[in-house]
């Protein structure tokens, strides 16, 4: 049996945030009986559990602001320390996701190889580029994550432009490094629901007639472009943004700079947390924006690929490599996105079924679930790395 413990995701059952849905996946799809998987969950208090055949732990973390990623980092992996020590588990891997620990990582380390383990981890995207952070923040991300490169067996990457990145950063530390996609679900649209014509009538919004943008409400995410561009544009059609907007400065800075709010056409549509909802609501749109450029696989991405017809991308290495000739790209240049927009308004029918049908299939081919399982479960058994 090979046990295999997992770092870094908020845990499962999960309802949101792209590691926790790759946890919920790799866990609820797994095939192979020879692994064994223990699972790190924040929580307020401690406890042990099963869910999906794993193990799962709750591990708890006191309110601490921005350390408490930190915290739990580390708090979850005392714990599988302990846990690989009293039940004498050899060879047992723990896979860390996201680079928070690393100048503690290597202390770690040591006691990991002590008892015959391996460190995995994921490097995730660029989490020192994220403008919430303040400047010591960001360096200290930057310094978390030379550590974690430096000290890692192997770092497996989500997204091969960021695995790249890897190796011409750090490339002093010579890291091993391989490369396995974020997963996503299929999916095949019938007639609209009811859910779905409430959910329009509650916004005054038209099936396929509107362009629609889902992700988290942060600057790096080019919002800012998106809804300027588009109010530049002469489009008949709506712009549907659903995200976690609040009252919040970056709200108000977007409605002082672009004025959005006497463009009737802009409409904030809070948030979707029902996700059968959701890939209705992406499937009936005419077109969908996505403007993030801190990488790596961003699963908002690969959901719209999945489901939506017409995808207008930032022309960026993490969304490139996903999207292919499958999408159309923009840059953030005065004018660009305006001016596609134009040109996507007037597609006729037979190409955007052409792109639609492409995006499915690069979607299918290389980025389910079941295949994203299978290269884990291969990796697992059979992926025992050198250790210095």
């Amino acid at each position: 049996m090979k046990h295999v413990f997992i770092i870094g995701s908020k845990g499962i059952p999960a309802a949101y945030g792209g590691f926790e849905t790759f946890v919920e996946n790799l866990t609820g799809q797994a095939v192979s009986e020879d692994i064994q998987y223990h699972v790190a969950c924040m929580s307020d208090h401690n406890e042990e559990f099963t869910y999906h055949n794993a193990k799962c732990f709750r591990v708890k973390v006191p309110d601490i602001g921005p350390a408490r990623a930190v915290y739990y980092d580390l708090a979850a992996f005392r714990y599988c320390i302990q846990k690989i020590k009293k039940e004498k588990i050899e060879d047992a891997v723990v896979y860390v996701l996201a680079c928070r620990i690393g100048p503690f990582v290597g202390h770690f380390k040591r006691q990991l190889h002590r008892l015959s383990g391996t460190l995995y981890v994921n490097p995730d995207g660029h989490e020192f580029m994220r403008a919430k952070w303040n400047k010591w923040i960001r360096k200290y991300w930057k310094y978390s994550e030379k550590g974690m490169v430096k000290h890692a067996d192997l770092l497996v990457c989500d997204s091969k432009n960021i695995e790249q990145y890897i190796r011409d950063e750090y490339h002093k530390y010579q890291p091993k490094t391989t490369f396995i996609a974020y997963g996503t679900l299929s999916y095949k649209a019938g007639e609209p629901t009811e859910d779905l014509l409430a959910w329009y009538q509650k916004f005054d919004i038209r099936k396929e007639n509107y362009y629609l943008i889902v992700g988290r409400f942060v600057p790096e995410n080019n919002y800012e472009t998106m809804i300027r561009e588009f109010m530049a544009s002469d489009s008949t059609k709506d712009l549907v943004i659903i995200t976690n907007v609040e009252e919040n400065a970056f709200y108000e800075s977007l409605k002082e700079k672009t004025g959005f709010l006497n463009d009737k056409r802009i409409k904030f549509a809070g948030t979707v947390y029902d996700a059968a909802l959701l890939a209705e609501i992406r499937c009936f749109a005419y077109g969908y924006f996505h403007g993030h450029e801190v990488g790596g696989t961003n699963p908002s991405l690969l959901e719209a690929l999945s489901t939506t017809k017409l995808n207008l991308l930032l022309d960026v290495g993490f969304n490139k490599e996903v999207g292919e000739d499958a999408a159309l790209y923009w840059n953030k240049e005065n004018g660009n996105l305006a001016t596609l927009i134009q040109k996507a308004d007037t597609m006729d029918e037979a190409e955007r079924e052409e792109l639609g049908r492409k995006a499915k299939d690069r979607m299918k081919k290389w980025y389910s679930w079941e295949a994203i399982v299978q290269q884990y479960e291969t990796l697992f058994l059979t992926g025992e790395e050198e250790r210095e």
